[in-house]
């Protein structure tokens, strides 16, 4: 067990926006269904971002396609989506707020709420006693890359969320909301004039579908293999560290370690775990775009965790 704090001081760990509200919510019991939309949407990216990118493969598409790729995961996904627009885990000012959040639209998986909504239920979720294998992750391989890419779940007892005022009313966030996946076209007609059909199923057919792929199998991944430093009582589904991709996914593949800490900015929490998003968050904060950095440290000691 940690030894910072004492027992009094300890309680457990609690997201504002779903759980106290919930009186017969289940996480057990649902059912899988394909999501006409998910399919409509990956279904696409996938054929354009494998035939296009095929057959008009360039030197300077394939670096739009890495730049573009870093740009959006990092700032966007992790920074923007995750740490930020989800987590709270810093403060910066509103319009950079903004725009990570919209380069996180840009990775392709869902807007704003649509994001929060999957993330809060899934972390829900996942803290019981028992959950529905969707949350858990612990079907067959090519299963569950069905299940996540191409569908969605339909609780029977669904947990309502509550998403804070300043947050739900934001007109920015309401219009990525309505438009998320259209607002990979003014995007798709900058590189078409700058570099053709080969930017455009590079930066963005080809870029939304290994995101939406690398998502998904990070997902597995980190929820069924790995190294755990941290055991949390009573919940179902635990976190593993993926060290092998910790530079890739910016650090977000330091699972176990944001399972314990969820409102830390910081994943990686001991030597060699590189977290790529952190050291940009350090550079923000010289420059003084980003302050009040919460870190595992500043964070109060949970009753349920657990030091393996």
């Amino acid at each position: 067990m940690s030894e910072r704090g004492t027992s009094y001081q300890r309680s457990r760990y609690k997201n504002p926006r779903i759980d106290g509200h919930q009186t017969v919510a289940n996480a057990l019991e649902g059912e899988v269904y394909l999501d006409v939309t998910k399919l409509v949407w990956v279904g696409t990216m996938f054929v354009l971002g494998t035939v296009g990118s095929f057959v008009t493969i360039t030197w300077s598409a394939v670096l739009l396609f890495i730049v573009t790729t870093i740009v959006t995961l990092c700032l966007g996904h992790s920074l923007g989506m995750h740490r930020r627009f989800i987590h709270r885990s810093y403060e910066c000012p509103l319009w950079l707020e903004h725009l990570f959040v919209h380069l996180g639209v840009l990775v392709g998986l869902a807007g704003p709420f649509g994001m929060l909504h999957t993330h809060d239920t899934r972390d829900w979720a996942q803290r019981q006693h028992a959950c529905h294998d969707y949350f858990s992750h612990r079907q067959v391989w090519y299963r569950d890359l069905g299940w996540q890419i191409f569908c969605s779940i339909k609780l029977i007892n669904a947990p309502q969320l509550h998403i804070e005022p300043e947050i739900k009313k934001d007109r920015f966030y309401r219009w990525m909301e309505n438009t998320w996946m259209l607002q990979q076209l003014p995007w798709a007609i900058l590189f078409y004039w700058l570099g053709g059909w080969a930017w455009v199923f590079w930066g963005i057919c080809s870029r939304v579908s290994i995101s939406i792929l690398g998502h998904w199998l990070i997902g597995y991944f980190a929820h069924n293999h790995g190294a755990r430093d941290w055991h949390l009582e009573g919940a179902m589904v635990q976190g593993y560290n993926v060290p092998w991709c910790g530079l890739l996914t910016m650090g977000e593949s330091w699972h176990n370690n944001h399972h314990a800490y969820p409102g830390s900015a910081k994943l990686g929490l001991k030597a060699g775990q590189y977290d790529p998003g952190w050291w940009v968050l350090i550079m923000l904060k010289r420059l003084g775009l980003v302050s009040s950095l919460i870190t595992n440290e500043s964070l109060q000691d949970r009753k349920e965790l657990q030091s393996i």
